[in-house]
């Protein structure tokens, strides 16, 4: 029997091309963290555990770790103001970031370099960003002799519809650098599937919480921006730089974990 593992994908970034002067709508990341469903079961166990030692909360409403409130200290994660509690929890999710067995591809895609020089030919940033991570995705699978499939966070009505319209197509049609059977003989179903983040999912959490760290970290390697200097992320990319998806014979990350799309 083949070994089967999920593909867990969020966004870092704004999807369409409005205001793509400004840096902070100029480029999207998409991050995909994948589990073999062996090992995934103990990553949920482990993040359920973080959240209880480190929050209260009620049981019947679980609590859904995600980046912008925990910046913003909003809700149960009031308790980061401190300092001690902050630097406690911090230690705790980079120890399990480091334990926990998964891979990540991440692509980041530049929309203004995209959109001048293919103009009405221009893909949607985010069903792109998808055709290149799925690449990816199964190109492992394909080696590995594994199957698997993909989860992503509901973004709700019409952009949902859009999003399963792209991956019917990859998986029917292919891409321009892979065959339709590229995808087919991987991938478990031909709809991708999607849950609100409402619905604490632990992959699509840890998604969110890197998203935007390996955003930076690769936007700093292309000299697209500064470095931000001594921040959390920094210590996140350090702790995960041995996850990403690699050539299996050369090691080599760039174009395969770490994809920068102009």
């Amino acid at each position: 029997m083949k070994r089967r593992f999920r593909l867990y994908i969020d966004e870092s970034g704004d999807h369409t091309y409005h205001q793509i002067d400004a840096p902070e709508k100029r480029y999207l990341a998409l991050i995909g963290c994948f589990f073999s469903f062996e090992q995934y079961p103990s990553f949920q166990e482990d993040l359920e555990n973080l959240k209880h030692k480190h929050f209260t909360y009620d049981p019947d409403f679980p609590l859904i770790l995600h980046r912008k409130e925990l910046i913003n200290r909003r809700g149960p994660f009031r308790r980061l103001v401190d300092p001690q509690a902050e630097e406690l929890f911090n230690q705790d999710f980079l120890s399990l970031l480091e334990r926990s067995d998964f891979r990540i591809i991440a692509v980041v895609i530049d929309k203004l370099s995209h959109i001048e020089r293919y103009r009405e030919a221009a893909f949607h940033p985010y069903h792109y960003c998808l055709a290149s991570l799925l690449e990816r995705y199964c190109g492992y699978l394909n080696f590995m002799n594994a199957v698997g499939d993909v989860l992503a966070e509901s973004r709700g009505g019409r952009e949902d519809e859009q999003l399963k319209e792209a991956f019917i197509r990859i998986y029917n049609g292919g891409t321009l650098w892979r065959e339709a059977s590229f995808f087919q003989r991987t991938l478990t179903s031909k709809e991708i599937k999607l849950k609100p983040k409402t619905a604490n999912i632990a992959g699509l959490q840890l998604a969110d919480l890197l998203a935007y760290p390996i955003k930076q970290d690769i936007l700093v390697e292309e000299g697209k921006i500064f470095d931000p200097g001594d921040v959390f992320g920094k210590r996140i990319c350090q702790v995960i730089d041995q996850k990403y998806n690699s050539h299996i014979y050369t090691a080599r990350v760039k174009g395969y974990g770490r994809v920068f799309l102009k």
